[in-house]
């Protein structure tokens, strides 16, 4: 007997890898109008109905249900197939709702590299996640979600949505759900939790890096135009071997929800569903009537309350996200952001993911989720709406600069009393870094050189080879960021415009950095390429010597860079002043011509400053430079006095890297403030 018995048990295991090598052998492609006699791998409350119909979840509370095709498919496979990741699919849903005009939660479609979630909750994430491991890259989860409710943490779009969603259910990309009518021409309207049976097209081409999602009610052709058509890179998330399949939660509302078909093709386009073969759904239950005729006082009150909840939370994240907004802004939306983007971007603007502070303003790290670029926001406060116009008319214009040492400006975002201004996100940060402090290598001698070289070409541009002459304002060691490959790149060129918006016809603002600004800016408040100029040249000064411009304690020597320098240039030692941490290691010719060129940069007199065309010339060797005069004198560096008069908006380099903010007249003494 016992004999018997080990040889069916032999057989029934024989049989069952069989049947699996079966399907695996077909897996690449497979279509179910209906599952009655499927094999699909059923866990939580999910069942095939005797027509085979495939409920997933009832209207039980706090339940789960998923149906998975039983064997993993092969997908990130090292045959050298540049369609390896493709794949397309078809299936048709119906949610029916326990209550009309409430649904929970949804369907999501899922590639996942295994069948099982440990510690998936029912009330949040769909059963796929759980707040501890929503959003962690080693899921290696695609989705595609059918979401019927408002997301608990207001973090996604209302209810009624498609979504595609990696590794988390905070979705990439995600669109209220409409289809277009090819018949109409038009966009129309549809709503999940309507009880009717829609269907849904998924379509992934690896070669293209494109993912199109497309919806219809169940009779409708396939649209002409997807829902949703967003780029994605799935070659990091899919592993050699993963499971297709769908999952679906209930909270406390429930909804019934149903699979009626599934196509899918691993190696083309998915096989078109049969309509007449699907099962039909089961007739609506009597009790399933709309909220406005429930009798009970407490259901009702109860409703009452998650509607105003919803509503509350609905107006919260409208006023979370609320931007200023004006019709002629319509002329420049393509150098538009949303505030919502970039929130999301900087993970709401968290103090770990900040970059720097300066006088005027923040910087945060972020990361668009719908291109995973990498930015930089920096926020800026601004409540005058003179000038505003103006000033996003020169956004858009600085946003068309392109010169491989200018930080590139992408666009912007008004809200409330703030500007947000977006920047390409450089990864090894400011140079001031790299100079003044120890947490960062030293920057060799042929590294200076270069970074000094690209901004000299940046300025160039900015003055004479654009269609415009742009003024940068404000160049300085902090205000050049360095990429991966340690190039030198300008940022924050033409920031300094926006504070001339702000300002009564009678006064003039000039911003700044003291050490940085040239006498004749201090006086009159008129911004020239040859103030550009002198700022640049306390900046090559500062790059040589590892010493900011104005340092007001610590140096016996002197506290101002160019006197110091100026000082041993007529001693006939001026190579003392180089950096000691570079230990004698540079060109000495070169750091003789970058100090002497320092110098006549920072000349109080304008006409003795090179342009920034000689300035590219005497660092190419292409010219030679020429002599300073014996009485060279760089008096009247830092101000003087003057009939006319300017308010000075200017900034003060402390040791610690950040900066302080001081308004005075020309009138007093800047360097007398600085110390």
């Amino acid at each position: 007997m016992a004999t018997i018995v080990t040889s069916l048990h032999f057989l029934i295991i024989l049989f069952t890898s069989v049947k699996l090598l079966a399907l695996a052998e077909e897996a690449a492609q497979f279509i179910h109008n209906g599952f009655q006699g499927a094999s699909l791998h059923l866990g939580g409350i999910a069942k095939i109905h005797p027509n085979g119909l495939l409920q997933l979840t009832n209207t039980s509370k706090q339940q789960i249900g998923r149906a998975f095709f039983p064997v993993p498919l092969k997908f990130n496979t090292s045959s050298g197939d540049s369609k390896s990741l493709s794949f397309s699919t078809i299936f048709a849903f119906a949610i029916v709702p326990e209550w009309q005009a409430i649904g929970g939660h949804g369907i999501v479609f899922t590639i996942a590299p295994s069948m099982d979630f440990p510690g998936a909750v029912a009330s949040q994430y769909l059963g796929l996640f759980n707040v501890t491991n929503n959003g962690n890259s080693s899921n290696h989860v695609f989705a595609v979600e059918l979401d019927t409710i408002l997301s608990p943490d207001l973090k996604d779009t209302d209810g009624n949505h498609v979504g595609v969603d990696v590794n988390s259910l905070d979705s990439e990309v995600s669109a209220p759900v409409t289809y277009f009518s090819n018949k109409e021409g038009k966009n129309k309207s549809l709503e999940l939790i309507s009880g009717k049976a829609m269907q849904v097209w998924i379509d992934y081409d690896d070669v293209q890096k494109l993912i199109n999602v497309t919806v219809a009610p169940l009779k409708s052709p396939k649209p002409s135009m997807p829902l949703l058509s967003t780029p994605i890179n799935l070659s990091s998330i899919f592993l050699e071997s993963m499971y297709v399949g769908f999952s679906s939660a209930t909270g406390a509302m429930a909804s019934d929800h149903y699979i009626l078909g599934w196509s899918f093709n691993r190696s083309g386009k998915a096989q078109s569903l049969e309509i007449s073969e699907l099962p039909s759904l089961p007739p609506r239950k009597k009790g399933r009537k709309a909220l406005v005729v429930i009798v009970s006082l407490s259901l009702t009150t109860l409703v009452i309350v998650l509607v105003v909840l919803m509503g509350a939370g609905y107006i919260i994240r409208k006023l979370k996200f609320e931007e200023l907004r004006e019709e002629w802004e319509g002329e420049y939306g393509p150098q538009r952001f949303s505030y919502k983007d970039l929130y999301k971007a900087t993970k709401g603007f968290k103090d770990k993911e900040l970059l720097g502070a300066g006088g005027f303003g923040k910087v945060y790290r972020g990361r668009l989720p719908s291109s995973n670029l990498e930015i930089a926001v920096k926020k800026v406060s601004h409540d005058s709406k003179q000038g505003m116009r103006e000033f996003v008319a020169e956004i858009a214009s600085m946003g068309r600069l392109r010169h491989r040492n200018l930080v590139q400006l992408l666009g912007y975002c008004r809200r409330r009393g703030e500007l947000l201004l977006v920047y390409d996100h450089m990864p090894n940060g400011s140079l001031d870094k790299f100079l003044f402090s120890d947490e960062n290598p030293i920057l060799t001698w042929p590294q200076r050189y270069h970074i000094l070289r690209g901004v000299a070409s940046s300025l160039l541009y900015l003055h004479e080879e654009w269609e415009q002459v742009v003024l940068h304002r404000d160049v300085k060691a902090s205000n050049v960021l360095l990429d991966a490959n340690l190039n030198g790149r300008l940022g924050d060129f033409g920031l300094a415009k926006l504070y001339d918006h702000d300002t009564h016809p009678q006064t003039t603002h000039v911003v700044g950095t003291v050490g940085y600004l040239a006498p004749e800016l201090t006086r009159t408040g008129k911004a020239t390429s040859s103030t550009d100029v002198f700022a640049f040249g306390a900046f090559m000064l500062e790059t040589a010597c590892g010493r900011r411009p104005v340092e007001l304690q610590g140096y016996p020597e002197g506290g101002v860079l160019v006197d110091w320098v100026l000082e041993c240039w007529k001693r006939g030692a001026i190579l003392l002043t180089s950096d000691p941490r570079l230990e004698g290691n540079y060109v000495a010719e070169e750091m003789e011509l970058v100090l002497k060129l320092g110098l006549l940069c920072s000349s109080p007199i304008p006409a003795v400053r090179p342009s920034m065309r000689q300035v590219m010339q005497y660092l190419n060797g292409d010219a030679p430079l020429p002599e300073i005069p014996r009485n060279f004198s760089s008096m009247g560096t830092f101000g003087a006095n003057g009939e006319e008069s300017a308010e000075v908006i200017t900034s003060f380099p402390s040791s610690s890297g950040t900066t302080t903010v001081r308004s005075f007249s020309s009138s007093d003494s800047i360097l007398n403030q600085g110390r």
